[in-house]
Order: structure tokens, then sequence, then C-alpha cells
């Protein structure tokens, strides 16, 4: 059993939540609306000091909080970065977040660290160094962690199981819970001409604990088939809507993120996408 950490808060609520941006501060601080939680990338707090860790431990009493690692390359053939990893439990342990995530994918090679969360082929292989990676990340940190699906824009051939089998698995092998981002389903179901409704269909929903909501940019691929990418720089797209009512309705009320990190808005117009994922909420029966 994992000696877990005492937490101000002991999970995030059946809300919306938003990815917190320290120019939203006043506006949270004042009427955050229908938003009952906050998000923060970990590694945009892994300094120490400063008027945004100010403003965070101020947030932190009055919000539960997720923090959500984009760096620890979870599916990267090497090891973990300890420091990188010990950075992370200095942010977990002062700041007690009701939830950590991280995504399924990897971002480094040796020396080098990628701008970009790679995909990886689904093997028995994968499962069992994924496994190993979340393992010691849980028992560094003291604590369970979700792993996120992947936004995809292609598939590996020498993949055995399906993606929603490989999540189960490595939940099963590890104790992780689950983080389903319903824009990266569409993202990845349009690329590569799958049904984003029988994934959520398949998908082991009784082991996930957020939900993430973000917008995506429409492009093509050379030969002019659709070719969606996870910008997390515009309003949720009315599909995704649409795959996100179908989630809850299977799944009863989740803790849901309005993820916008690129291009951010005006307080108003992340409220208001706010807003619209309360309503869904508000609608499905516990």
């Amino acid at each position: 059993m994992l000696d877990t950490t005492t937490q101000r808060f002991e999970r995030l609520p059946d809300a919306p939540g938003v990815g917190y941006k320290p120019q939203h501060f006043q506006d949270i601080a004042s009427d955050p609306g229908p938003v009952g939680w906050l998000e923060i990338h970990a590694e945009n707090y892994m300094g120490s000091g400063g008027r945004p860790l100010a403003q965070l431990r101020h947030l932190a009493e009055r919000f539960p909080f997720s923090v959500h690692g984009v760096g620890l390359s979870i599916g990267g053939e090497d090891r973990l970065d300890p420091e990188h990893l010990a950075r992370l439990k200095h942010l977990v342990d002062w700041l007690k977040p009701a939830s950590f995530s991280e995504h399924l994918a990897w971002s480094t090679h040796e020396s080098a660290f990628l701008n970009d969360l790679l995909p990886l082929p689904y093997t028995e292989a994968t499962l069992a160094r994924v496994a190993d990676h979340i393992d010691e990340v849980q028992d560094t940190l003291g604590r369970r962690m979700l792993l996120e699906n992947p936004s995809s824009y292609l598939a590996f051939d020498e993949s055995t199981m399906a993606e929603t089998q490989f999540l189960q698995e490595v939940a099963r092998k590890t104790g992780c819970g689950l983080l389903l981002d319903v824009n990266n389903v569409f993202v990845s179901a349009t690329n590569l001409a799958t049904d984003p409704v029988s994934y959520i269909d398949a998908f082991p929903l009784d082991l996930v604990g957020e939900i993430h909501l973000g917008g995506h940019d429409e492009d093509e691929d050379d030969h002019g088939a659709p070719l969606l990418i996870d910008s997390h720089g515009r309003e949720v797209a009315d599909p995704v809507w649409t795959l996100y009512e179908h989630t809850i309705r299977k799944a009863g009320p989740l803790p849901t993120l309005i993820e916008w990190d690129n291009n951010v808005p005006e307080w108003p117009a992340l409220e208001a996408e706010a807003v619209r994922a309360a309503r869904v909420l508000q609608s499905t029966p516990a």
C-alpha cells in the first residue's frame, strides 16, 4: 500500500475546472462562477518564490488543485529523470493537490528533451516499461496518479492491443487511475479513421478520475484527408461536446477540465466553456 501524503482536499469535485493562468487570478479569486477546481502544469511551478507561487498558495487554500505533468516521459525507454521527479515531489508535497496526472507518451531521448508528447506502440514490452515508470512515480510521490490517453496522428503496425485495452492493463498492473481526454479521443479517431463513440464505449470509465476538454485545429494531410491537431488554443468544438455528453451519460458526473493553454482568452470566454460543462454535468444524475 502507498504511504499517501495528507491532502488539503481528498478529491476533485464533480464540477468544471480550468487550467489556472496567472492573468486570471483576480477573476477566479473574486467570482469563479461554476469553476470548482483548478489545474496547473507541474513544470511551470517547480521554481521557488515569486508572485506566481504566492498566488498559487493563496488559491490552494480555497480550491482543490490538480497537478498535470508534461515532462516525466512515462513512455520513454530511459529511466525517469531523478532530478525532475524530485522537483515534482517537492511541488506535490507543499501544494498537496487532490490529483496528479501524466501522459501516456514519451518526450525524452538520452539527454535531449523533445517539445512534444510522442506516441507509443501498444505491446507487452511497452506495457512493462510504462508500468515500471508509473510504479516509480507513485512510490516517490506517495499517491495514486492518473494516466492520460494521448492524441494520435499515426498507428503502429507492431501494436498487439487496442489503446483502451492497454490503458486498462496499465491500471490493473499499477493501481493507477485514468484521465480521459475526450478531445484527444476525437482527434485520434478523426486522424486514424476510427469511431470515437466506440472508443468511449470500450474505455474503462470506472477508472476515470478526471476528464479533459480542449480545442483543436483543423488541417489536411498530404492526401487531402482531415488532420486534427490537439492545440489547446481555442474553444471546445461542438462534436467534442457531443462526445463528452455521451461520456457523461455513461459514466455519470466527473471532474471536467477546460484545457486552454495557447492563445489564452480573457476570463469570460474561459468561464463560458466552464458554464457549458456545468450544464452537462448537472443534467446527468450522479
